[in-house]
C-alpha cells in the first residue's frame, strides 16, 4: 500500500483533536488540517462522522481509495497498527491496559467533569455567542479539576511516566486537556511538582511545538503557556 495523504479534520483547542496531532507528529507523520468549527458542522463534516464528533482523520490512497477514521480511539489503533515503527501504546500488557483505562478516562470522566464545565463556560460560550461564564459551574469544574490533578500528581509521583515507565497515548492525552486548559488560564502549576515537571518534559517535544502556536480568537494565552520552562 502506497503512503497515503492525510487530511486531519479538527478543531485547534478541542483536546481530543489535540491527542492525534500529538500522534500524528510523534510517528512524523505528515497531514494536512482541515479545521472544522465543531458547534456548527457542515454537511461536507457530517458526511464523514455523522456524530459531529472531532477529530476525523481521511487517508487518501492512489485510485481513489480512502481510509475514514472517527474519533480518538479509532484514530489512535489505527496508527500504532499502520505506523507501528514508534509505538504509542506500550508493549507491556500490564501498562498497555493501564494507557487505555487512562485515554478512556480522558474520553469521558475528565471531559464530563472538568471540560463540560471548565471549558464551556471559558472558551464554547465565547465561540458560540452565549454570553458570560456562569460563576458556578466555574467554581464546580476548577473544583474537578484539582481532584483530577492531585490524582495525576500522585500517579506521576510513583511513575516516569502516566501508564509506567513508557510514554504513552495516556501522556499525550494528558498533556492534550491541560493546555487548552492552561492557554485559558486555570492551570496553577506551581500546586503540582511531579506533574509540572512531566508537563515541561512533554512540551519540549518536537510534536508539541505546533500546538503551542495556537491562537483562539479573543482569548490570549496564559502568559506562560508558550514557555517550555516555567
Amino acid at each position: 500500500m502506497n503512503t497515503p495523504l492525510r487530511t486531519l479534520y479538527h478543531f485547534a483547542f478541542d483536546p481530543h483533536s489535540r491527542l492525534v496531532r500529538l500522534a500524528l507528529g510523534e510517528k512524523k507523520l505528515a497531514f494536512e488540517e482541515a479545521p472544522v468549527k465543531y458547534w456548527e458542522p457542515t454537511d461536507e463534516f457530517l458526511r464523514l462522522n455523522v456524530s459531529g464528533l472531532l477529530p476525523v482523520l481521511v487517508e487518501s490512497y492512489d485510485h481513489g481509495r480512502n481510509i475514514t477514521l472517527c474519533e480518538n480511539r479509532a484514530i489512535l489503533e489505527h496508527l500504532d497498527e499502520s505506523a507501528a515503527e514508534v509505538r504509542l501504546w506500550p508493549t507491556d500488557p500490564q501498562e498497555r491496559g493501564e494507557a487505555r483505562r487512562l485515554v478512556g478516562w480522558f474520553e469521558r470522566k475528565f471531559d464530563y467533569e472538568v471540560n463540560a464545565l471548565l471549558l464551556h463556560e471559558k472558551m464554547e460560550k465565547r465561540l458560540m455567542g452565549m454570553g458570560a461564564p456562569n460563576l458556578s459551574a466555574l467554581r464546580a469544574g476548577r473544583d474537578a479539576l484539582r481532584d483530577h490533578l492531585l490524582y495525576f500528581e500522585s500517579l506521576l509521583e510513583a511513575r516516569n511516566w502516566l501508564s509506567g515507565r513508557h510514554m504513552s497515548y495516556a501522556d499525550f492525552a494528558l498533556a492534550s486537556h491541560l493546555s487548552v486548559i492552561d492557554y485559558v488560564d486555570e492551570m496553577n502549576w506551581d500546586r503540582y511538582k511531579h506533574l509540572k515537571t512531566w508537563y515541561m518534559v512533554v512540551k519540549s517535544r518536537p510534536a508539541f511545538r505546533p500546538l503551542l502556536a495556537d491562537t483562539l480568537p479573543g482569548v490570549a494565552p496564559s502568559a506562560h503557556y508558550r514557555e517550555l520552562d516555567f
